[in-house]
Parts: structure tokens; C-alpha cells; sequence
């Protein structure tokens, strides 16, 4: 009978150690005193952010180079202006496809001056005569012009021209210089007529803006 009481007060005695041995390893947990640093709390691994990719620089691109320029070259080849001619005369084509035209200056046809004279005699008497300088322009644009004539002695009348306003006249020894009070228009002509006394109706200098007339 007293072996089963035995067992039961062992068992007593075994739980009331265990019980001391947990109360005082409860009370050697104290609280972290005031002011102590607290460790940091970590970061949670989806909070931390990837380094991201460094932006790639991208290099400008070189300007497009036109055929036959070198780095050095001030500018467009002769080939890429446009409004120029090819050696046929017919007109090139420019940048944008369409063909393009450049006007030269206006200018009398080569080998031929821009103004011309003609020298005749329109009607002769008894010591003298009435002569005439027909001038001619040949040029694109309208012009003055000056007629320069000399004659073997002689005297001079008059001067007139036909139709247009009239110049200024400049008597010189044997002949006279007369500049004209009106421009020719392109391709059109003026007459300067004159009357002289006591001379040949040859004359010995017949010029028109410096250019020899024709006709004697």
C-alpha cells in the first residue's frame, strides 16, 4: 500500500523542481535597459532594389556625305548646284529631282557687237550733202550710244535724229560727237541724220559707241 504513494510524491517533488527551475530562468530574461541601441531591422529581400542598368549614350549620328566632297570641301560640287547647265545647254536636274534653269546676262551673240552702225548718203547737192548713221542694237537690253564722225574739212549744218527725242552735239575741227537723248530698245535701231557743206560725203572716222560703221 505505501509503494504507490511513494511513486506519487516522487512525482510531486520532480514537478515542483521543475517548476523553481523555469520561474527562475523567467525572471533572468530582463527587459534591454533604457537608452540602449536597438539593431536595425533588416530590410525585407523585396524591398531592396536592383541597381538599375546604366542609360546607354547613344552617339550622334554623322552628317550624310554627299558624293565627290571630301571633310575638307567648302561646298557642293559643280554636279549638285542647282540651275546649272550641262555642256549640251540642256537644263540639269537640282536636289529635289526638278529640272532647273538659270538665265546667263543678256548679252549681244559672240563675235558681234552690241551696237552697230550703218554709213550712207541720203541725198546730195551742189556743195553738200545730207548723211546718215543708222545704229543697231543687237544686245538684250536697251542702250545709249554715241556716234563719233570726221570729214576732210567741211561745215557742219545740223543734226537730227528720226522720231525719238534728240541728243547733244559736239562740234570738233572736221567732224562731231553726238551722244544720244534716248536709249535704243533691244533689237530695234534709231537713224542720226546730218547736214554738211564743203566737204567729200566720205567721211575719214565713222565709229558708233567705238565700233567702225559699215557702208563706206
Amino acid at each position: 500500500m505505501s509503494s504507490p504513494w511513494i511513486v506519487v510524491g516522487a512525482g510531486v517533488v520532480v514537478m515542483v523542481v521543475l517548476l523553481f527551475v523555469a520561474l527562475g530562468a523567467y525572471r533572468g530574461r530582463s527587459p534591454a535597459p533604457d537608452g540602449a541601441p536597438v539593431p536595425p531591422a533588416l530590410p525585407l529581400p523585396s524591398a531592396i532594389a536592383a541597381p538599375s542598368a546604366p542609360t546607354p549614350v547613344s552617339a550622334s549620328s554623322p552628317a550624310p556625305v554627299l558624293p565627290g566632297l571630301s571633310g575638307r570641301a567648302s561646298g557642293l560640287p559643280p554636279s549638285a548646284v542647282a540651275g546649272s547647265r550641262s555642256p549640251s545647254g540642256s537644263p540639269s536636274v537640282g536636289p529635289t529631282g526638278a529640272p532647273t534653269v538659270t538665265r546667263s546676262p543678256s548679252r549681244a551673240p559672240q563675235g558681234r557687237p552690241a551696237l552697230s552702225g550703218r554709213y550712207r548718203v541720203v541725198q546730195s547737192f551742189d556743195g553738200g550733202f545730207i548723211g546718215e548713221v543708222s545704229i543697231v542694237n543687237g544686245s538684250a537690253e536697251s542702250r545709249g550710244w554715241t556716234v563719233v564722225l570726221e570729214f576732210s574739212g567741211g561745215r557742219l549744218v545740223t543734226t537730227w535724229v528720226e522720231g525719238v527725242p534728240q541728243g547733244t552735239v559736239r562740234q570738233s575741227g572736221s567732224g562731231f560727237t553726238y551722244v544720244s537723248g534716248v536709249d535704243v530698245r533691244p533689237g530695234g535701231s534709231v537713224s542720226l541724220r546730218f547736214h554738211l557743206e564743203q566737204t567729200s560725203s566720205t567721211p575719214r572716222v565713222c565709229t558708233v559707241d567705238g565700233v567702225r560703221c559699215s557702208g563706206f
